[in-house]
């Protein structure tokens, strides 16, 4: 599976970092070394992703590396970090592939591609999915990805929280086994170790859903680098989502944007964050090499991350 090395990242949400650069070199891909990147590494490629317009959370990197140490991958140049990617194995049969990124100093070169190649080995024989601008599909699907659904990013100041009628309080230890339970059905597989960190990393804010004392439904607020991001938002019904969305978005500051990834098989996803006063401001294809995993699509009103699914 070899992407264009000129190919815009699968997720970049910022202007197309392609450039000028200098024709491929095979000298400068005989030099490159592509290695498992550390935390400390993957805090530089977070830099990277913040300077293309992604607006990572503050504490993305802790929660994302943690999930599969060997699975983050930085390439050197004469020990410079100059290209990274992420092959995420969640399990036995599912990965998700992110941050492929090259540094604008050094695009195409052949670098990107000889990083995406040191990589993708990591994946085996799992079912990989990715989230790519539009303009980049076709270069996917040459390497065996096909475009199942679109993902809308809306943005905005959300209007004041409303009151409502469901049962909504902040996530506690006692929630964090039911709230993962929840979670299996709306993500291609478990990950429970995940789930824990994202819940209660400091800086996120988590809220449970709970109908007659069970789980049904739960999200996340964090802190980015412009305003704040939700991800996942998972309910049972719009009435379950807005009451969740409104206690997310009930501490903001005066002023303070909100961005929210709605997958746009869910119309009622968009619907709600519309009335909210938010508005479409990028898009995404979210892509498989193989058939895609089985979700409860119509419990998903944002998904976690166009990083790591």
């Amino acid at each position: 599976m070899d992407p264009l090395d000129t190919a815009r990242p699968e997720d970049a949400q910022g202007p197309d970092p392609v450039g000028a650069g200098t024709p491929p070199t095979p000298h400068d891909v005989a030099r490159l070394s592509v290695a498992s990147a550390s935390l400390t590494d993957w805090y530089q490629v977070a830099e990277w992703a913040a300077a293309e317009g992604w607006n990572p959370g503050h504490r993305d990197a802790d929660c994302f590396h943690a999930t599969d140490p060997a699975g983050f991958f930085i390439g050197r140049l004469d020990g410079e970090p100059v290209s990274a990617v992420s092959v995420v194995n969640y399990s036995d049969a599912y990965a998700f592939l992110g941050f492929y990124l090259i540094h604008p100093d050094h695009r195409r070169r052949g670098l990107g591609l000889a990083t995406w190649r040191a990589a993708m080995p990591h994946a085996g024989n799992r079912l990989v999915g990715l989230d790519a601008v539009p303009a980049q599909e076709a270069t996917y699907r040459r390497s065996g990805f096909t475009a199942v659904y679109r993902t809308t990013r809306y943005a905005g100041v959300p209007e004041r929280a409303r009151v409502s009628d469901a049962e909504v309080v902040p996530v506690g230890r006692d929630h964090v086994a039911a709230v993962s339970g929840y979670d299996r059905a709306c993500f291609p597989t478990e990950r429970g170790a995940f789930v824990e960190r994202w819940l209660t990393t400091g800086g996120h804010a988590a809220y449970v859903w709970l109908d007659r004392g069970h789980v049904a439904g739960y999200g996340v607020i964090r802190p980015a680098r412009d305003g704040r991001r939700i991800g996942p938002l998972f309910a049972d019904s719009r009435r379950g989502a807005e009451a969740l969305f409104d206690a997310l978005t009930s501490h903001l500051d005066p002023g303070e944007r909100v961005y929210v990834d709605v997958p746009d098989p869910q119309p009622e996803a968009g619907a709600l964050v519309t009335a909210r006063g938010l508005r479409p401001d990028s898009v995404t294809a979210r892509m498989y090499t193989g058939p895609a995993p089985e979700t409860a699509m119509a419990a998903t009103y944002a998904v976690t991350s166009l990083e790591l699914g």
